[in-house]
């Protein structure tokens, strides 16, 4: 079986890009990363791919802060195609997924959010969770769609919250589980191990 080529949108750091690029590199994800792509010149996310020599690019997202021009999303598109990607992987990426990606890559994007959606969509979600008094929180990687962290859920993993706990520390706990679940979504996706039956995804 052929690896599943993927292509990552990042806005910063890259540390679920580096968590994968190292399961692919201890064997243990049948992946390649083809193109990484940031809005963000200079971001932590395209120095790693550089350094791996990951083709990396950046394509601005226009004036908006969170919201992607038109034309500019088909450029993303005509750069992960190009580079014959099969599954689209946001890690941080700060801008919401429009149109044009979601018709060039149905079902085809994942992203991971650190909060167990759909409790807690969109920024801040340590301090919403934490201001809210919640005892678990944890992240998810589910399907984008045309909402803001609304699409169906692959899989997700609950990190209790401490009583001593603060938004640092929480969050460092959380992205440890993220680092962990994203590879194993690629890995049911490249397996063809998941079935989505209306919101729910199913494993087999």
């Amino acid at each position: 079986m052929a690896k599943i080529r993927l292509g990552f949108l990042a806005s910063g750091r890259g540390s679920n890009l580096q968590a994968v690029i190292d399961q692919i590199q201890q064997g243990l994800l049948d992946a390649e990363i083809t193109c990484v792509i940031s809005d963000v010149e200079n971001a932590g996310a395209l120095v790693r791919a550089r350094d791996e020599n990951i083709p990396a690019f950046t394509i601005s997202g226009g004036a908006a802060k969170t919201k992607t021009e038109p034309d500019i999303e088909r450029r993303i598109v005509e750069c992960l195609e190009e580079h014959q990607v099969e599954l689209v992987c946001l890690a941080g990426y700060m801008r919401i997924v429009k149109e044009a990606l979601l018709k060039a890559f149905p079902l085809r994007i994942i992203n991971i959010h650190p909060a167990l959606l759909p409790s807690f969509p969109g920024l801040n979600v340590q301090k919403k969770a934490m201001n809210y008094g919640v005892k678990f929180s944890g992240c998810t990687v589910h399907f984008v769609d045309e909402g803001t962290d609304t699409g169906p859920i692959i899989i997700q993993a609950a990190v209790p919250v401490k009583d001593d706990d603060t938004e640092e520390t929480l969050s460092i706990r959380i992205l440890n589980e993220e680092h962990r679940i994203y590879s194993e979504a690629i890995r049911l996706i490249a397996n063809k191990k998941i079935h989505i039956q209306g919101r729910r995804v199913l494993t087999s």
